[in-house]
């Protein structure tokens, strides 16, 4: 356990620790001061070390997903989005223990962060047609359920699918998808504070995973080339 603590607070640039640092403790200022219940602050808290730590490479990031994944679930179930609901537990929490183990097998002992790569033209076409046969079959189906705007809800469940699936195979595109799903989870939980069964701590939140997603992409980008 020592060496693999030593292993994960190792190779971090200061501008990445100092993202880490201002991200988690803005997101817990804001959650406190805005007097967010106990469930906001640990989906969200978690939520942002998570995606700062998949940005870097490190194992950990898996164990801090599940604790998010648990909590948000619950905050979904709440708001009343369904799909995030069943995209969290019957697929993100599942799909952990299975990242956890392909990038263990693909960590980089030079750097002790997961190697990156890109895919190649061919694969981004393929990746963008999935993404909009996906989504128009699972709108019609939220829209059958009566689910909170359905063809919205259903492109950033498609998306965080993929995504979620690239980043495991450790594809440095995942970022851009994760891009699209941060601006459209913005809206829905914009769209759900102001119907009132949304948290402030979840939007904000949603905006730094948003910055987040931005700033891992040229990362991974660079790096990738790098390789």
């Amino acid at each position: 356990m020592n060496e693999f603590l030593k292993k994960e607070l190792s190779g971090w640039k200061l501008w990445e620790s100092a993202w880490l640092v201002i991200a988690t403790i803005s997101i817990t200022a804001i959650t406190i001061i805005l007097g967010e219940d106990l469930l906001g602050l640990v989906a969200a808290v978690t939520g942002i070390i998570c995606v700062i730590l998949a940005g870097k490479g490190k194992l950990l990031t898996y164990f801090f997903a599940i604790i998010h994944i648990i909590a948000y679930a619950f905050i979904c179930y709440n708001a009343k989005y369904y799909s995030l609901l069943m995209l969290n537990v019957l697929y993100y929490l599942p799909m952990q223990f299975y990242g956890f183990y392909v990038w263990n097998k693909n960590m980089n002992p030079k750097t002790n962060e997961v190697y990156k790569k890109s895919l190649s033209i061919r694969d981004t076409i393929i990746l963008l047609a999935v993404v909009f046969g996906m989504t128009i079959a699972y709108g019609i189906i939220l829209q059958i359920l009566n689910g909170n705007l359905p063809f919205v809800d259903a492109l950033g469940t498609v998306i965080s699918v993929i995504a979620l699936i690239i980043s495991i195979r450790m594809y440095t595109e995942q970022w851009l998808l994760w891009i699209i799903v941060n601006v459209i989870n913005v809206f829905l939980w914009i769209q759900s504070f102001l119907n009132g069964s949304g948290t402030v701590a979840i939007l904000a939140m949603c905006v730094i995973y948003l910055i987040n997603s931005v700033l891992m992409y040229f990362k991974w980008r660079n790096e990738a080339i790098a390789n």
